[in-house]
């Protein structure tokens, strides 16, 4: 038998899940196209129907092994790859509930609070191994945001299931959370440069921009919108110019990172394009949209790849049932 390769399931790594964020934000980037440039409904439609079952499929496997030895979910947040695939697991939930209220308010909702349960459960275990874990551990990382950050996804679908009061609480907390890891963050950036094969991870701090700006404007509260949209703007600026750097290290499951960030910036300059504060918001939303729609399934085809070859498990140290 294949040493990389163990009995089916036994080794699902977390790693699988942040390119199906990805391509969950990019089907709802083309359902918000639909009315922002007149694009075909059929294409968010069938491209989340499709990430919607690849995501079952990556859940029931994932959870499977969890069966097996439930104790493999502290072991897989012990390293970064599995907390960040973790965390993006439960953040698709929030997504797979917003593309489903349109159909369903009851399933949403029935989806959303798993999802927040499983989050909140995550987010204690996550501490509990920071308060008893070795100093080094304790680092801040750019996956501090999707876990205690994270919750600002869920008001995409809890605002249109009525949730008002808790989407205004979330957004209020997440955004102090938010700008403090970012604090913290530049001053490490300024200490010490990460390492090659960590850098692609920075890509991740550009989505707590868009998300708090995309709620910001859901929430009716443009002043903070155009402020988070003109950090988004800066931010996405910055990982441009030094792409070449952040990709020194070459293609790894962390690549991941990119996916996410850049479907929630396409939303929310669409969303900025039209609350009418110009159309080159909105044209700059479709034209990263266009490039997303190449570059996301890229990167979810690579990873996809090497779990399927057992190399993705062994890359990311994923645990073992």
């Amino acid at each position: 038998m294949n040493p990389l390769r163990p009995p089916l399931w036994r080794r699902t790594p977390p790693a699988i899940f942040p390119p199906l964020f990805g391509l969950m934000g990019l089907g709802l980037g083309w359902r918000r196209a639909a009315g922002a440039f007149g694009a075909s409904e059929a294409i968010g439609e069938t491209l989340l129907g499709l990430v919607t079952a690849a995501y079952l499929f990556a859940l029931v496997a994932y959870l499977a092994k969890v069966l097996r030895r439930p104790g493999v979910v502290a072991e897989d947040l012990r390293v970064l790859p599995g907390r960040a695939g973790i965390a993006a697991m439960l953040l698709t939930g929030y997504l797979l509930a917003a593309a489903l209220v349109i159909y369903s308010p009851t399933l949403a909702t029935v989806i959303l609070s798993f999802s927040l349960a499983g989050h909140l459960g995550v987010v204690v275990m996550i501490l509990r191994g920071l308060a008893t874990g070795p100093a080094e551990a304790r680092v801040v990382t750019p996956v501090w945001h999707l876990t205690f950050v994270g919750f600002i996804v869920s008001p995409l679908a809890a605002l249109p299931l009525g949730w008002v009061g808790y989407s205004t609480a979330v957004f209020f907390i997440t955004m102090a959370l938010a700008a403090a890891i970012w604090a913290v963050r530049l001053g490490q950036m300024l200490r010490k440069e990460p390492p090659a094969p960590l850098r692609p991870a920075l890509a991740i701090h550009l989505a707590p921009a868009c998300l708090l700006g995309t709620i910001a404007f859901l929430l009716g509260l443009p002043g903070f919108g155009l402020g988070f949209a003109s950090l988004a703007v800066i931010l996405l600026a910055w990982l441009i110019m030094r792409a070449r750097w952040i990709v020194a290290g070459g293609f790894n499951p962390l690549w991941g990172a990119f996916t996410f960030p850049l479907a929630a910036f396409a939303n929310l300059m669409m969303i900025v394009g039209e609350a009418g504060y110009g159309a080159a918001f909105g044209n700059l939303g479709g034209a990263v949209l266009i490039a997303a729609s190449l570059f996301i399934p890229w990167v979810a085809w690579k990873v996809m790849r090497q779990w399927a070859s057992g190399k993705l498990a062994e890359k990311t140290n994923a645990a073992q049932a």
